[in-house]
Formats: structure tokens, C-alpha cells, sequence
């Protein structure tokens, strides 16, 4: 749809144009939350996780500015997709213990990238929590959708997920000198987080989110299993979540 039509409407000289651009997007909105519906637990229904995308893609037009030059389709993916992460978040889908294991699972990967000087092995992340492989890996498959929201909120020691707000800058936000500093930073030090992940990880994050593969056809294409996508996965984005938060916070290195 045109730009000149979105500020037809807004300026109200068009009122069937919102309906329009709307169900032009609505294939855009089942697509996301299907992408993230597949890395949750199945009592979580799909169908909430398309009513928060609508809302979402509702704030989008009444906030899309045509002036900056973006077309409204890249515009709704990202605030459809925020939609539907809070609405997970409001919802506390995961279990406090998960959410547990998941800090856990930080604080050992921290502690062996310190000590190693490298990225530590599954064997050796299973080790230092006492684990068997196996229960490693299940815990990993267990944790990836946990991982949906993993930068936007942090465990605490209870377990409980603090507010991790000022990871994620607010739309309104994005204009401010300082903002767009600490994001540029931001950008610096994911880019170098994971340049340094193992090759198998770096593939999956690539597959899955440049290319928008879904688990499976990440599978189809590395010739491993589904679940082992997720574990790979749900490992990656850990690495990620534990360098990105020592760099904010040295301290957590030697916790």
C-alpha cells in the first residue's frame, strides 16, 4: 500500500484504507506468531499468540510515519512481533523453576568462558553443573522457548524475571542522541558475541533468522534433527544472553 494512502487515511479523507492495510497484513501476523508458537510449550494456544499480533499490528498503523522513509510492512513485523513477546511475558507462561535452571545455566557458561578463555563445550557445561550430556541437552530443548524473550528479561536468583527493559530501547526512544549511542554499543558487542560463537551455532542463528527458516527446515539443511536444532539453538542464544550481560556487568563473570 502507498505511503500517500496511509496519510490519506490518517489525515481521514480515506476510511476504508485501515481495513485495507490491515488484511494486508494479517498473513504477516499468523507467520510471526507460527515462528514462535513452534518453540513453545503446546498448552501456550496459538490463537492468543495471533490476537496480541493484531493488537500489535493495530499500534503499528496508528503510530507509522510515512516521513521516515520505511515501508509499513518492516514497520508492522517488528511491533507485531513485540506484541506478541509481551504478551508472553504478562502471561508467565514459564515455570519459576525453569527460569531457575536458566540462570544456572548462565552463571556455569560465564564461569567456563573465563576460565577457558573460549566457548566451552556441551561436555563441559555439563560438568561444571554436574550433569550427564543427555540432561544437558534436555534441559536446552526445555529452555529454547524460554529463550524467546531472553533479551528482554532477566532471572533473578529466585528465579523471578526482573524488568530487563533498558536491554531493548522503547520506539519512542529511538530518536534521543543517547539512545541511539547506547544502541550503536549494543550492535558493537552482539556482533562481536557472536562472531566468537562455535560454527554450528553461528549456522543456526543464520538460518533461523536472516534466512526465517523454521526449526525443521534448519534441520532439513544441517542434516540433523529438529530437537537438535532447538538445543543448538536455545545454547547460542545462552552464549549470547551470558557475554552480552558481562560486558554490562563485569562482576557476573566470577559469580
Amino acid at each position: 500500500m502507498a505511503k500517500d494512502a496511509h496519510a490519506a487515511y490518517t489525515a481521514g479523507t480515506e476510511p476504508l484504507v485501515r481495513d485495507e492495510m490491515l488484511m494486508e497484513q494479517l498473513p504477516q501476523v499468523r507467520y510471526i506468531a507460527r515462528r514462535i508458537h513452534e518453540r513453545l510449550p503446546q498448552h501456550v494456544p496459538f490463537e492468543d499468540l495471533v490476537h496480541s499480533g493484531v493488537l500489535g499490528l493495530i499500534d503499528a498503523f496508528n503510530k507509522f510515519d510515512a516521513c521516515k522513509h520505511v515501508q509499513f510492512a518492516s514497520y508492522a513485523k517488528h511491533r507485531i512481533r513485540g506484541a506478541i513477546l509481551d504478551s508472553l511475558r504478562e502471561l508467565d507462561w514459564s515455570p519459576r523453576e525453569l527460569r531457575r535452571k536458566a540462570r544456572l545455566l548462565e552463571q556455569a557458561h560465564a564461569r567456563l568462558d573465563t576460565r577457558l578463555g573460549r566457548s566451552a563445550t556441551e561436555q563441559e557445561i555439563a560438568s561444571e553443573l554436574g550433569m550427564k550430556l543427555g540432561e544437558l541437552q534436555q534441559l536446552l530443548t526445555e529452555l529454547d522457548g524460554l529463550e524467546i524473550t531472553s533479551f528482554s528479561s532477566e532471572a533473578g536468583e529466585d528465579g523471578r524475571e526482573q524488568d530487563g527493559s533498558e536491554l531493548i530501547p522503547a520506539a519512542d526512544e529511538s530518536s534521543n542522541p543517547f539512545q541511539q549511542c547506547l544502541d550503536r554499543e549494543m550492535k558493537l558487542m552482539l556482533s562481536q558475541a557472536l562472531s566468537e560463537l562455535p560454527e554450528r551455532e553461528k549456522q543456526v542463528l543464520a538460518l533461523y533468522y536472516y534466512e526465517e527458516l523454521t526449526m525443521k527446515e534448519v534441520g532439513a539443511v544441517l542434516g540433523v534433527g529438529e530437537s537438535r536444532v532447538s538445543q543448538i539453538h536455545s545454547l547460542a542464544i545462552t552464549r549470547l544472553r551470558s557475554r552480552l550481560q558481562r560486558e554490562r556487568r563485569p562482576e557476573l563473570a566470577a559469580v
